[in-house]
């Protein structure tokens, strides 16, 4: 319906312009032609073509046959000036439109006059069969001397030029032929207009249509779906954040909610886990404050205490009092020099200077410190070893190293107070262990010995031997030289701490 209204009005446009008495109105056509996809074919009444301009692509009015031309007009006459000649395919449907002209009729009557019309037709049809091709040649010899004549625009492929052509290859394609006859100055022209109903850029401007509305409604659905989306993922940030600023304001007993996307959940555990290890940190650090404090206060107060008894109480200036405030003041001066070593040590301000030297005789030499110890406490300390070895490593931190772990063994060995030191070698690898025979590191606490702030025991006691702080310096030192270390222990029988260190860098371990 909406084709046809269009074809009408094209129709319409171009009896004005032909009727304007222009000289040649043939650009105008064929704009309108052109954009409408449509077939405009402008005839005097004997059917010599004017103009002509031709945009379908599958029909071909400029072949029309002088009988068929003259059917059409004289359709177009006997209907007041006006026709519609109706296609499906290449077959020209037979019912007439009469309704402008002739009122309407009873049913019988209408139709008996159409079958006598469509007989006629028939046999027109038939009678006129072999005039197709000689009036087609006339037709073409006279049109070429016509003054004005255009030929069609977009000629059609085909195998016989003498065969009128609509709806080529497309046997379903409906299209109507509109013809009218003008009086233009005294001279009558016929004016027809080939217009297929059912056109490939309909569909396309449907399909565009389709798109765009689908295209609309996938943008409100995505729109949609990334405003929930988004809300779910930021509600879970900003529940993050919230937890996250309470942890940085030191509440460590803050969680983390862990259900929801993997990648948030992940987020979740790993800053669960980062509060709990900052928990731990916290207390430790609360803890060797509080024993570091003790172990100050104690050495300071015995200092004050027997400096005064020596001012205040004559005949108390004795050697024995001289040596016990040298001892404490030697005491103090290793618990600020191991904290500073600790705090060296983790900022990386520390290096090693490794070199050749006999690491058995550095044991021994240490041992000999303990000596005082095995006279007058009654310590037993025993090194084991096969042979005398010689290392590649830093003498001074390693020396330290042995110090700490001597000290630990002494500060936590059992009532029999006898700790032992044995040295193995296998390879290229120096392994030694400082056994003691007291109760031992519970398991769970056996991660946390190399701490920092690890303390073996919630009750602190004042350590026999060095600081306490010694195992943190060990793990450091035995880092900075690339060596392995550990500790086993079983509840009730003693500690064995334990290192390995490579004696020769530059040699390959022989196994």
């Amino acid at each position: 319906m909406i084709k046809r209204q269009e074809t009408e009005r094209i129709l319409n446009s171009v009896e004005s312009i032909v009727l304007a008495n222009e000289e040649d109105c043939s650009d105008e056509i064929e704009k309108l032609a052109a954009s409408n996809n449509l077939g405009v074919y402008i005839t005097n009444i004997d059917g010599s073509p004017i103009y002509n301009a031709e945009y379908i692509s599958n029909s071909q009015m400029s072949s029309l046959p002088p009988f068929l031309f003259k059917f059409f007009y004289e359709e177009a006459v006997n209907n007041g000036g006006e026709a519609v000649i109706e296609f499906k395919g290449s077959e020209m449907q037979k019912t007439i439109d009469r309704e402008k002209v002739e009122p309407p009729k009873d049913a019988s009557e209408e139709k008996k006059e159409e079958s006598e019309e469509n007989q006629s037709v028939d046999k027109q049809l038939e009678e006129n069969s072999e005039e197709i091709i000689d009036g087609e040649s006339d037709n073409t010899s006279e049109t070429e001397e016509e003054k004005g004549k255009i030929p069609y625009t977009i000629p059609p492929q085909k195998d016989d030029m003498s065969q009128f052509r609509q709806n080529i290859g497309n046997d379903m394609a409906e299209s109507v032929i509109y013809v009218r006859v003008i009086d233009n100055g005294g001279t009558e022209q016929v004016i027809m207009i080939n217009s297929v109903l059912t056109p490939v850029d309909a569909t396309v401007s449907t399909l565009k249509a389709q798109l765009k509305l689908i295209s609309v409604i996938l943008i409100v659905i995505a729109f949609v779906l990334a405003v929930t989306f988004s809300r779910n993922i930021s509600k879970s940030v900003i529940s993050l954040n919230e937890g996250a600023k309470k942890l940085a304001a030191g509440d460590y007993s803050v969680k983390f909610d862990s259900k929801d996307y993997m990648e948030v959940a992940e987020l979740s555990d790993t800053l669960n886990y980062a509060a709990s290890e900052l928990g731990k940190a916290d207390s430790f650090q609360k803890e060797l404050i509080a024993n570091v404090s003790h172990d100050l206060r104690t050495p300071l107060t015995m200092i004050k205490g027997y400096a005064e008894v020596m001012r205040d109480i004559p005949g108390e200036n004795t050697p024995e009092n001289v040596q016990v405030i040298i001892d404490e003041t030697e005491r103090l001066s290793g618990l600020v020099n191991d904290m500073l070593d600790i705090s060296k040590l983790k900022a990386g301000t520390i290096s090693i200077q490794p070199e050749e030297y006999n690491f058995t005789e550095s044991v021994l030499h240490v041992l000999q410190r303990y000596n005082k110890l095995r006279e007058v406490d009654g310590y037993t300390i025993d090194f084991e070893y096969d042979q005398e070895i010689i290392v590649y490593a830093d003498e001074q931190k390693m020396y330290q190293v042995l110090y700490n772990l001597v000290n630990n063994a002494i500060n936590y060995t059992g009532e029999d107070k006898n700790v032992k030191v044995i040295q193995k070698v296998k390879g290229n690898t120096l392994r030694l262990e400082v056994i003691d025979t007291g109760d031992g590191v519970k398991q769970e606490d056996i991660p946390y010995v190399w701490d920092r702030y690890y303390k073996d025991s919630a009750t602190h006691k004042r350590a026999i031997q060095g600081t306490g702080l010694g195992l943190s310096i060990v793990k450091n030192v035995l880092e900075l030289h690339g060596a392995k270390y550990g500790v086993h222990s079983t509840a009730g029988q003693g500690a064995t701490f334990w290192f390995e260190l490579t004696i020769n860098p530059f040699v390959e371990d022989e196994e």
